[in-house]
Parts: structure tokens; sequence; C-alpha cells
């Protein structure tokens, strides 16, 4: 079954005011989701530059971060973000990044070794 995006007009000539607020509430979360993902881009980004993370690896330390702290992904990601802008880290948070750093680039410099 698939629904129009467009209102449908009722009989009587008026909009389907149900429909229209359907679409506003699923437009209000596409924007929302747009938002936080690019919060948590730009968070993995502050990640990639300040400790030298492949992008996949940076990920993994928000989502850990997140897990380990019972913090929503893009509110972890919104603490980077201000943390790279001069606001301090929560401590609870900033334990468990410096964990999930080390974690990360222990992962990392561990394929460099085996190739040698």
């Amino acid at each position: 079954m698939t629904t129009s995006r467009v209102p449908r007009r009722m009989p009587d000539g008026t909009r389907d005011h149900a429909a229209n607020a359907r679409l506003e509430q699923e437009n209000a979360q596409l924007r929302q989701a747009v938002d936080s993902h690019a919060r948590v881009d730009q968070a993995l980004g502050i990640l990639i530059a300040t400790h030298r993370l492949p992008p996949a690896a940076g990920f993994e330390v928000l989502r850990e971060v997140s897990q380990h702290t019972n913090t929503k992904l893009h509110t972890v990601a919104e603490t980077v973000i201000g943390w790279a802008l001069g606001e301090p880290l929560p401590e609870s948070v900033g334990q468990e990044l410096e964990a999930a750093v080390r974690r990360r680039s222990r992962a990392q410099e561990a394929p460099d070794a085996e190739a040698r």
C-alpha cells in the first residue's frame, strides 16, 4: 500500500488535516535525523584530526563512548564538538573517550606489527 505525500482533498473541498499533521511530523523527524547525522559527522572529524584515527575507528570510538556512558550517540557527538570549542568534557565521557581511543589505536597498530 502506498500513501500519497500530498494531502487529499475531502469531499467538501478542505484538506485532510490528519494527513497534514502526519506529514509535518515526518518532516520534523527527518530534519532532526539530518541534524543529528551532521553532528555525528562533525564529532567524527574532530576525533579523526585529534587522534589520527581512520573514520571507521572514529565512529567506533563514538559508539563505544555512547554505550559505556549510556548516552545517546548524538549527545556524545555534541559533547565532543563542545570539547573542541573549549568546553570541558564530563569526567565519565572523558575517561571513556580516552579508553576507546586507546583500544582503537592499539587495534590500528596490531595489523602493522603482523605485517613486519
